[in-house]
């Protein structure tokens, strides 16, 4: 294998071979079951490498880690000045195109680190579909914060357009970004970006205030009921009752069916069940407890209807104010 026709498995390969069992085992903790079978394969295959090589790929190993943490400390142009004044101006922008192409450095990197009201600055007057592009890319409490000082007539349109977002070509990012970052020299692969989706839209309104999610939700259940509905089912699981204050507990409690609380609790975490019988009276805790062993099996499917059927019960709870879910933005503050 000649060196400069290496790709990046087999540098990969290579590296982790140079560092032994115990470095690699440690590596593969960190990899999905596809990366871990498709490195063992390149690993399998390596012949004898000579010192120099092996030199030569833990030191661009050693490059790339270093301009990482670079970036982590200041965004791409901060690693660009550092790394030529290390190694000069070709040398950099090999290390930093190695960096975009193998780790594949995130869109909109700049932007995470940036306060939320900049990116609102920056984004607000732009068109909703790039708003939407955007905000995909944010930590979702980030994206959530700018969604709720958006205009109201455009924070539904943006939503919606999270939710049905597929894929999005990176001549496209890379022009969004430029226009947001103009000294950001990414190099972006040539395959397409996935993002956004019904589950990015629901962690972007986990972060909104309540009159917000409900003024967008009100408007997608016209535009698109749906679209609304499928939000909605995702944005509260059973398992979310642990963020539920011990009053909010207690009234569910004393609203949902028994029967429907047993099944749930049959194969929920010990977290839930636990916060659940802290918020019964000990005689009523121990009886569910029996009930609960002389159950037997269960189908998951009826465990599934029991759990759907308490959520949707906190839900309508919400609505008519009788509890509250904590969430982002001011309005949920409880004084």
């Amino acid at each position: 294998m000649a060196r400069h026709k290496l790709s990046g498995k087999q540098k990969a390969a290579i590296l982790l071979v140079s560092l032994g069992p115990d470095v690699s085992a440690q590596v593969y903790k960190h990899l999905t079951d596809e990366e871990i079978e498709k490195l063992s394969l390149e690993i399998s295959s390596v012949k004898k490498v000579d010192s120099v090589m092996k030199d030569e790929i833990i030191e661009q190993f050693h490059q790339i880690a270093v301009a990482q943490d670079f970036i982590t400390q200041g965004g791409i142009g901060y690693a660009k000045t550092v790394l030529e004044k290390a190694f000069g101006k070709q040398e950099a922008a090999s290390i930093i195109n190695r960096l975009t192409s193998s780790l594949q450095v995130r869109p909109f990197d700049f932007a995470r680190k940036a306060d939320p009201q900049q990116v609102l600055n920056f984004i607000q007057n732009e068109h909703p579909q790039t708003i939407a592009l955007v905000l995909s890319y944010l930590d979702a409490e980030q994206a959530g914060q700018i969604l709720s000082e958006l205009p109201q007539e455009m924070q539904a349109d943006v939503a919606k357009r999270i939710a049905t977002m597929d894929s999005t070509s990176p001549e496209i990012i890379s022009q969004v970004e430029r226009v947001l970052e103009s000294n950001l020299s990414a190099s972006l692969t040539e395959d397409y970006t996935q993002t956004g989706g019904i589950q990015a839209v629901v962690e972007v309104l986990n972060g909104v205030d309540r009159s917000t999610e409900r003024t967008i939700l009100d408007t997608l259940e016209v535009q698109d009921p749906d679209l609304a509905e499928e939000i909605k089912k995702r944005m509260f699981v059973f398992e979310d009752i642990v963020i539920l204050d011990n009053r909010a507990i207690q009234r569910v409690i004393r609203e949902v069916e028994n029967d429907d609380l047993r099944l749930a609790l049959k194969v929920a975490s010990e977290e839930v069940k636990d916060i659940i019988f802290n918020n019964m009276s000990q005689r009523m805790a121990e009886t569910f407890k029996e009930e609960m062993e002389y159950m037997g099996p269960v189908r998951l499917r009826d465990v599934e209807e029991a759990q759907t059927n308490i959520v949707s019960t906190i839900r309508r709870l919400e609505d008519i104010g009788e509890i509250v879910i904590a969430r982002g933005g001011g309005d949920d503050i409880i004084v």
